[in-house]
Parts: structure tokens; C-alpha cells; sequence
């Protein structure tokens, strides 16, 4: 399944928004350096879907707040 996901990374609170089925709005601490914020928008998608890391994949969106995640259940 494909999650879309809208980051705002380097943000003072970490938030994270289900917008519809397929879609999120997500702010985390850590900032949009060394994959840092992907990193952590990974975990916090595999915390919420009770998945391991390893099933949540970045398809596309490496360097842009809007991202693509695929998710292996």
C-alpha cells in the first residue's frame, strides 16, 4: 500500500496527523540532514501501522517535504 506523506521537518513539536486512508501530515524534531527526518517519519509509520521498519519503505520523495512510502503488511 502507498501512504503519502507531507513533512515538515526541523519543527519544535512532533506531531503526526492522519489526514485520509492513504494520507499524513507528519512535523518531527530531527532535521532534513544525513536522513535524519526520514528516518524518524519511518519509524513514527511503522509505530502507527504496529509494523517492523524494515516493511516501510521510501519510494520517492528523498529530498522533498512530499514523500511516498510503501507499506508492507
Amino acid at each position: 500500500m502507498y501512504i503519502k506523506v507531507k513533512v515538515n521537518a526541523g519543527a519544535k513539536k512532533e506531531s503526526f496527523e492522519k489526514v485520509s486512508d492513504d494520507h499524513f501530515k507528519v512535523s518531527v524534531k530531527e532535521k532534513a540532514r544525513m536522513n535524519m527526518a526520514n528516518r524518524r517519519v519511518t519509524a513514527l509509520l511503522a509505530d502507527h501501522f504496529n509494523i517492523s521498519e524494515k516493511q516501510v519503505r521510501l519510494i520517492n520523495g528523498h529530498h522533498s517535504s512530499s514523500k511516498i512510502f510503501d507499506i508492507k503488511e
